[in-house]
């Protein structure tokens, strides 16, 4: 007679134990958006891991808006049977979500799940490969590499109350200038200042003839839009899309994984 456990390994299949045995689980956390383009996004990353990780299970869970909630994933996880799960925040900066709403969603299951071991892992921020992603997105909206020295950057982050996460991207933007930019600036959606808007004319002021707005944010929603109309209100000669599914985001959401499944003592379970 199958268990509640067997059953449900059986109807996930071969494939999925397979790739269960390949080490913990990855469990993806989004914020989540009212907005239908920010899941479609996060899917398509989490698809990008798939590819270059195949022996890995990955699992996605959000933790507003959308389906399916953390909790619930975890939940499906524990019946399952299985028993560590890395848990990623799919975040640019150590913010408030990195800091308090994932870690307490993530212990309240572990007093309900005690067999369940999650870990969870850095956030993506800040790292070369964002840097590399941003570039990419740059180029695909018209910049020529040969038009670094001419060109201004706004690199426009959604922004936080948080002035830890707020002053990683202006330290970003400083290292980002040293690569052969005319100028990068910082900017935010929301919570701080500049505006996106603000730092297009502050650059424009200074004689700087050509300006492209980096948007680093993960996905579409309400404050990626925020920074794209400030940018064309401005005058901006380049808006680029936001980060997406960019090959070098599934490099390092691999990257974050292997480097919280490698330092168990570093990084201790969550506990109740």
């Amino acid at each position: 007679m199958l268990t509640t456990t067997s059953r449900l390994s059986a109807a996930r299949g071969p494939a999925a134990a397979a790739r269960s045995a390949g080490g913990p689980v990855l469990l993806v956390i989004a914020h989540g958006s009212r907005d239908p383009r920010h899941a479609r996004t996060v899917h398509a990353m989490v698809r990008q891991v798939r590819a270059l990780r195949p022996e890995l299970r990955v699992e996605t869970a959000f933790l507003d808006f959308n389906a399916p909630s953390v909790p619930r994933v975890l939940e499906r996880l524990d019946a399952e049977g299985v028993r560590e799960v890395v848990a990623l925040p799919l975040l640019l900066t150590r913010a408030f979500h990195a800091k308090a709403d994932i870690p307490g969603v993530l212990r309240e299951a572990a007093v309900r799940l005690p067999r369940l071991r999650v870990r969870q892992a850095e956030v993506l921020g800040p790292s070369p490969l964002l840097v590399d992603a941003l570039e990419r997105r740059l180029y695909e909206a018209g910049v020529r590499p040969g038009e670094r020295s001419s060109t201004g950057v706004v690199l426009a982050s959604a922004g936080s109350s948080d002035p830890e996460a707020n002053a990683v991207i202006a330290e970003i933007a400083r290292e980002w200038r040293r690569t052969g930019w005319c100028a990068v600036r910082p900017a935010f959606a929301s919570a701080s200042m500049p505006r996106t808007q603000d730092a297009v004319r502050e650059l424009r002021a200074a004689g700087v003839r050509r300006i492209a707005v980096a948007r680093y944010v993960l996905a579409p929603g309400f404050l990626p839009d925020r920074i794209a109309r400030g940018a064309e209100e401005a005058g901006a000669d380049v808006v680029a899309e936001v980060l997406g599914a960019a090959p070098e985001v599934a490099r390092l959401l691999v990257d974050r994984y292997d480097a919280c499944r490698n330092a168990v003592a570093a990084v201790p379970a969550l506990t109740a």
